[in-house]
């Protein structure tokens, strides 16, 4: 890791800017184009700075941490992690309310919820089950104290249970998303629901106590020696910067990526449902693996799942709002029926990945079990998508995300049957932390 290669923490901190220095000049002075980059080298220079900017931006969250709690501070980590997600839909949803009523608009629109509910599973498919998996798996070494090693697929990696509302805040949005398919489309009033459960949740965390339980080295302990105000003006550098270089990066880093697909035959759907997200999910999971290496995988996981919470509410409410303006007028986001069968897989998965989280634990087999779904539906559909003609390659695949829907749920109603009381447990703990945090108690 970085903090390994150069010891001292303003060596490190000068590193990691160096590696964003050759994508801001090339932003500034005319884009890739103007250098006569392809796509290898776009990719190649945008993804370096997405790397560093994603440690600047790690080490700002850190360093908040002496300041603000740890669950305001790993929230605004996750909103600026993500934030290129948000411009990827906020630009297909702008698109589709620029051109209502014609194929591109309705094309765009179907567009803007592929790319959402991909970066939603790639982030539980992938980033909790891997990381989950290579926590257990740098335990050996960095004797992380979340992981406890029961023998094989057994050994887990256990949560702080203070993240139990974002839990439970996940599991509102999850419930909710399960109706928005019956409606024509994503509308206001689904504005109004998601980002309001999203508001109570910052409510709630902004609240909480500061913890200095933590001892932070490198970077982070560097600059925690500051005073206060100096200290608060290099978060907000760190936060701005990283913010900056990661929003400007990743487009072109996720463009590039989709430019290569093509050229390699991958169809452009597939591309901007799964290659696109991943590609602008990156920062998150680079952060969250810095975090599990210096053994603190709860905050890792804090992190991750505040990134579900933020894309599985302000991301989708803002769609409607985006399309709205762009239509001159309220509108609804329209989709088609494959798309809602997207947003129902993308929730049956969400309630699983809650299933699986309600004792506070992830173990072995349950990440793999994650990953393994994740990945054989997104191979089912790849194979169906290049094997079979239209309509019958659309109506199969249909059929796919319906078998796996109910897989998902049979799996989330087993478990949260088994764990009814841990489910109890987390609810209850949700409304004393809501109860502390306005001065109330938990009744």
């Amino acid at each position: 890791m970085l903090r390994e290669r150069v010891r001292h923490p303003i060596a490190a901190l000068v590193f990691a800017v160096l590696l964003t220095v050759p994508w801001v000049i090339v932003h500034f002075t005319g884009g890739p184009d103007a250098y006569g980059l392809g796509h290898p080298a776009t990719v190649a220079v945008s993804g370096i700075a997405v790397l560093g900017a994603s440690f600047l931006l790690a080490w700002g969250a850190e360093t908040a941490e002496k300041d603000v709690p740890q669950s305001f501070a790993i929230a605004v980590l996750a909103v600026l992690a993500v934030a290129p997600e948000y411009a990827v839909d906020a630009l297909y949803a702008w698109t589709a309310g620029a051109n209502i009523g014609t194929e591109r608009g309705m094309e765009a629109a179907n567009l803007a919820i592929a790319n959402m509910t991909g970066a939603n599973r790639i982030l539980i498919g992938i980033g909790w089950s891997g990381v989950a998996l290579f926590t257990v798996y740098q335990a050996r070494k960095t004797m992380d104290p979340a992981v406890t090693f029961d023998g094989g697929l057994r050994s887990r990696v256990n949560l702080d249970p203070s993240i139990a509302t974002e839990i439970t805040f996940l599991l509102a949005a999850t419930a909710y998303a399960f109706v928005v398919p019956l409606g024509d489309g994503i509308g206001l009033l689904d504005t109004v629901v998601l980002v309001g459960l999203f508001a109570a949740y910052i409510a709630i965390i902004i609240r909480g106590d500061v913890s200095h339980d933590t001892d932070h080295v490198g970077v982070p302990a560097y600059l925690q020696q500051f005073r206060r105000p100096a200290r608060v003006a290099g978060v907000v550098a760190l936060f701005a910067f990283s913010g900056f270089a990661i929003y400007t990066a990743v487009h072109p880093f996720a463009h590039g990526l989709e430019e290569i697909g093509k050229a390699a035959g991958i169809p452009p759907f597939f591309m901007i449902q799964w290659i696109a997200p991943l590609a602008s999910e990156s920062p998150e999971l680079i952060v969250v693996v810095y975090l599990v290496n210096k053994a603190r995988s709860t905050a890792g996981f804090n992190a991750l799942i505040s990134s579900k919470l933020n894309q599985w509410t302000l991301l989708i409410g803002t769609l409607a709002v985006v399309y709205s303006i762009a239509a001159g007028s309220l509108g609804t986001l329209p989709f088609d029926e494959k798309q809602a069968v997207e947003i129902w897989i993308t929730a049956a998965q969400s309630l699983f990945a809650i299933a699986i989280l309600t004792n506070f634990s992830i173990a072995v087999w349950e990440g793999i079990t994650l990953l393994v779904l994740f990945l054989t539906q997104v191979v089912a559909e790849f194979v169906i998508i290049q094997t079979v003609a239209e309509p019958a390659a659309t109506e199969l695949s249909i059929l796919v995300l319906y078998a796996y829907t109910a897989v998902y749920l049979v799996l989330a109603t087993v478990l949260l049957i088994h764990r009814r009381e841990s489910m109890v447990r987390l609810v209850r703990k949700t409304a004393d932390d809501a109860g502390a945090a306005f001065g109330a108690g938990s009744d």
